[in-house]
């Protein structure tokens, strides 16, 4: 994993990393799910065929999750000995704005609720969900900000994980402006 930009936001380290998110050592990754948590293609796909059926079959018993909420399983034969199950919204849904701002939330609440240090995160919906590149850059790097910002969290550690060079320059963009702002 090659790291691109770090920044520290109050008391924990943000990372943009270049890499398989499926590698992260962290306590828990994001998964960029759907709603019925079945996980085919894309990060969730990949996910899945890295950490084995595990995930798949706890997903299952969980069912449904409405899209901006986040449920979690293990991390089956993954690094992260959790996976946060994130349901982004697909572009053109409708107010698809505020609910990847949920999801975000969500994701890093139910991160703190659990006591973890340290998080991996995609870039949830700029893949096959649709969601323009940029603005999802833009809403996830503000989302974490705010939440280190205002809220008591265990988080020390939260890495952007990609793999797209589009979304790993817009993301660094990103942290960019909140480092000038801080």
């Amino acid at each position: 994993m090659e790291i691109i930009k770090e920044i520290m936001i109050k008391d924990a380290i943000v990372r943009i990393v270049r890499g398989d998110i499926t590698e992260s050592d962290t306590d828990a990754i994001v998964n960029a799910a759907n709603s019925y948590l079945k996980h085919g293609g894309g990060v969730a796909g990949a996910i899945v065929r890295k950490g084995g059926a595990v995930i798949q079959e706890e997903s299952d018993r969980i069912g449904h999750v409405p899209v901006g909420g986040c449920a979690i399983t293990t991390g089956g034969r993954l690094k992260a000995k959790y996976v946060l199950h994130a349901v982004g919204p697909r572009w053109g849904e409708g107010d698809e704005e505020e609910k990847l701002r949920n999801a975000v939330r969500n994701s890093l609440k139910l991160a703190t609720e659990k006591a973890f240090t340290s998080l991996s995160m995609p870039a949830v919906s700029a893949g096959i969900f649709g969601f323009p590149k940029e603005r999802c850059a833009r809403i996830i790097t503000n989302e974490v900000s705010s939440f280190l910002e205002t809220t008591a969290t265990t988080l020390r550690e939260i890495i952007f994980c990609l793999m797209d060079e589009d979304v790993i320059r817009l993301f660094a963009k990103e942290l960019g402006h909140l480092e000038e702002n801080n």
